[in-house]
Order: C-alpha cells, then structure tokens, then sequence
C-alpha cells in the first residue's frame, strides 16, 4: 500500500503528527510511506528511518504557477515529484484548503480528511474522497491518530505514554547539544522564551527572574535557547538574570532536540520548541496563554501547564494581538512552584531514538 501523509507545517503541527506516522508503520510494516512537507518545515523529518519519502514543497510558489502560469518549471517539478508514486490513499492531517489540494493533486485514488467541524478551513472539504469523523475536545496528537484509525482501520495507542515521536538525529547533533550544555555541567534548565505571535510571549524579566530561582533553588543552570530572530529576545532574559546563571544558546532544531532529551525541565510556551521537548521525553512546564494545553499542550498527565483560570476572556481565544495582555500575566512564584512539582515526578518516559 502506498501511503501519502500531507502535514505540511509548522513544527508543533508535525511533531503532534509523528505518533500517527509511528503507528501507520506499525501496523502496515510493509507500506510505502511518504510525506509531504514545506521546505521550510521539513528539518525534523529529514533522514527518518520510517518514512519511505520525504516530499519537500514551496506552496507559495506552487500556488503562485497554478494560479498565474508564470515560472511554471519550479511547480512542475514540484507535482513530478508528487505524482511520482501511484499514492492509493492521502491522508490530510492539516485541514487547509492548500493541504487537501495538494493531497488530490498527488493523485491519491482517495483523499481522507476530517470532518467539517474538525477542519481548520471547511471549505477544503470540496477536495476529500472521505471525512471521518472526530469526537471533539481532543488533544491534536488524538485527533490525528483518530484521523489515521478511522482511514486505515488499525490500531493506535490508547496511553499518551505510548507515543512515539521518530526523530532521526546524527552524531553531529549530539555533540552540538552537548557544546551547549557543557558550562551546565550536566544539569540544566531550558527556557525558551520565543512564541511566534506577541500573545504568547511570557516576560522576559519574569524568565530572567526564574533563572535566578533555579539556581538558587535546584542548582540548575539555564541554558536561554532562542531561534532566528530570536537573540534579542534571549539576551533580554539572560540581562534580566541578577544571578549569571542563564546562558544564552542557539541550536538547530535536531540539536535543540538532543539537548532536550538531557534537560532536567523544559519551561515555555506554545510553540515548536516545547512540542519537541514534549517528543524527547523532558519534564515540561508549559505557559499557556490564548491557545489550549488540553489541546496544545503535553499529553502526558505529568507535565503541568500554569495558567490563568481567573479570567473571562481564554476560551477559544487565538489571537495574535489584544488590548488586555493579561493571560500571559503570570507570577514567577507560580512557574517556580510548578517547576518544583515537576522535578520531583522526573522524565515521563525514555524517548524513542532515531
């Protein structure tokens, strides 16, 4: 059988899509598996020992030769490539218009999907051979494993502790993880204090101010890790840190991932770092602001997300501006305990190495 997965971006989208890539080749161990991705995504997927093909696209420029016709030879090659397996079935894990499209442009015979009340754009439906129905309220890593259930009619892990997140790394990784966390000397703290829209940013006073904490408190070290754009960001914590004991660090995400795995705690928000942290198995505490732990977050019941439950103003929220700024606003002495709480439960579970 061959098998297209269309999850095309972001980070956090494709690692809470890697359990249902883990269970497709368990139970189809014989099934040519490919992926289709944006370039610009496509990182954590590259060199994985479990996928048959790794399909890397440019969907701006794909649509922009579809719809104008100009510089068609990038597109065209683009669709060669999609088209070069005679794909029996696409399963759309993203639920966009341009991921259903290019789902049928693969020329999958069938093309599953979510139904309508579960897809992030309805009218993306008009591409599916097939919906399948989603029970609501579902964390995303369960939604997409229900999705592949529901296509391929095989089995999928029942216990959060049975997510497999496979990520292939190289030894070039592990020692650029190891690089970073030597001024640690093996016991550290992550901060990534990044979020992508300004809604989900914590105080970057209030991240230095933690440092501060860890050290004092549990003799952790932590390494401030930061991504493009991000520097000023880290350097804000790391001066807001009165202690010296926060260290500003940038890695590839493959390299972020290895650092992860020997991290005693991982603290942010929502955004690709924490999803990986989540996938290598660190102790998590999450800050949750316009988007949904439940959803977003961790499913594992060890990990402890810390946020506002006294206000009117969380659910369904999403937005990427606001005039209250007030669901970020929260205490260090609330994260510091939460850190507290989560140390003492340890590593949740031995992540699964490439």
């Amino acid at each position: 059988m061959r098998i297209l997965i269309v999850k095309l971006g972001s980070i956090g989208d494709i690692v809470h899509t890697l359990p249902s890539l883990a269970a497709i080749r368990k139970a189809l161990p014989d099934a040519e598996i490919s992926w289709v991705v944006e370039q610009r995504a496509a990182e954590i997927l590259r060199d994985n020992p479990i996928l048959d093909r790794l399909i890397e696209v440019d969907t701006k420029a794909l649509r922009r030769g579809l719809v104008s016709g100009e510089t068609l030879r990038a597109p065209r090659q683009q669709l060669r490539q999609l088209r070069a397996s005679a794909f029996e079935l696409a399963l759309d894990f993203q639920g966009l218009l341009k991921s259903a499209l290019i789902a049928r442009l693969s020329g999958a015979r069938r093309v599953f999907g979510f139904s309508s009340n579960s897809l992030r754009e309805p009218a993306s439906r008009i591409f599916l051979s097939q919906s399948i129905s989603i029970s609501e309220n579902l964390h995303v890593i369960r939604k997409n494993l229900a999705l592949a259930q529901g296509a391929l009619k095989i089995s999928i892990p029942a216990s959060a502790d049975d997510f497999e997140f496979p990520i292939a790394t190289s030894p070039a990784h592990e020692a650029e993880a190891r690089a970073a966390a030597l001024p640690a000397g093996g016991s550290y703290a992550i901060l990534n204090p990044g979020g992508g829209w300004p809604t989900k940013l914590w105080d970057a006073g209030r991240f230095g101010r933690l440092a501060d904490e860890l050290w004092s408190q549990h003799r952790l070290l932590s390494l401030v890790t930061y991504g493009p754009g991000e520097n000023g960001l880290a350097e804000a914590v790391v001066q807001a840190s009165s202690s010296g004991k926060a260290l500003a660090v940038s890695l590839s995400l493959k390299g972020f991932y290895e650092l992860a795995k020997r991290a005693r705690i991982y603290v942010g928000g929502d955004t690709g770092p924490t999803h990986l942290a989540v996938a290598a198995g660190t102790p998590v505490v999450g800050l949750f602001g316009p988007t949904e732990w439940w959803r977003n977050g961790s499913p594992r019941a060890a990990d402890i997300c810390v946020e506002r439950l006294d206000i009117d103003c969380r659910e369904n929220c999403h937005r990427r501006s606001c005039n209250k700024w007030i669901c970020m606003d929260i205490e260090v002495s609330r994260v510091l305990e939460a850190v507290g709480t989560r140390l003492k439960v340890g590593q949740a579970f031995a992540p699964v190495r490439g």
